[in-house]
Formats: structure tokens, C-alpha cells, sequence
């Protein structure tokens, strides 16, 4: 009769240590610094800074044709005049000011 011999308590540290850090790498690979929740969020606040930075190009597209429109090679009459009145608040004879 051969008798089994009960598994060693250091078998079961071995076990619970191999478990522990299993989990621990898990965890981190998910909710980490690095981690998969941390890689949405990166994603999510890269989308919103590119398209800031889409309607940001647009706006400095838009002014600097404004500005190339007022230069002194090329004058834009009509955009002088709305500036004009915008600035100095004036308005013609022939127009009806509403508030």
C-alpha cells in the first residue's frame, strides 16, 4: 500500500503568489497608467483636439483671407465698408438700423 502524501503548504504559497500576480498584471493591463481604459480616454481627448484644431485652421483661414482683403495690394471696397461702419457705427441715409 503506497500512502499519498498531502500537497506541501509551500505548493500552495507558490500557487497564491502565481495568482496574486497574475491578477495584479490584469488589473493593471485594464485600469493602469497604461491600461486599456487610459488608451480610450487618450483616443477620446485626441478626437476632440483635432477637431478644435480643424476649426481653428478654419478660423486663421478665415482671417487671414480678411486681412489679405483689406492689404494694399488688393482692396475689397465693400468689406472697408462694413468695417468702417461696424467700427465708427455709422450707417447710410438709405438703410433702417433694428436693435
Amino acid at each position: 500500500m503506497t500512502s499519498r502524501k498531502k500537497p506541501g503548504f509551500g505548493v500552495l504559497i507558490y500557487f497564491a503568489a502565481a495568482l496574486s500576480i497574475g491578477l495584479y498584471f490584469a488589473f493593471a493591463a485594464v485600469q493602469g497608467d497604461y491600461g486599456l481604459f487610459r488608451r480610450a480616454e487618450i483616443n477620446a481627448e485626441h478626437d476632440q483636439l483635432a477637431a478644435q484644431l480643424t476649426k481653428l485652421r478654419a478660423d486663421v483661414a478665415r482671417m487671414e483671407n480678411l486681412t489679405q482683403r483689406l492689404s494694399d495690394s488688393y482692396l475689397d471696397l465693400d468689406l472697408l465698408d462694413q468695417q468702417a461702419r461696424d467700427v465708427l457705427g455709422m450707417v447710410r441715409s438709405d438703410e433702417i438700423v433694428i436693435r
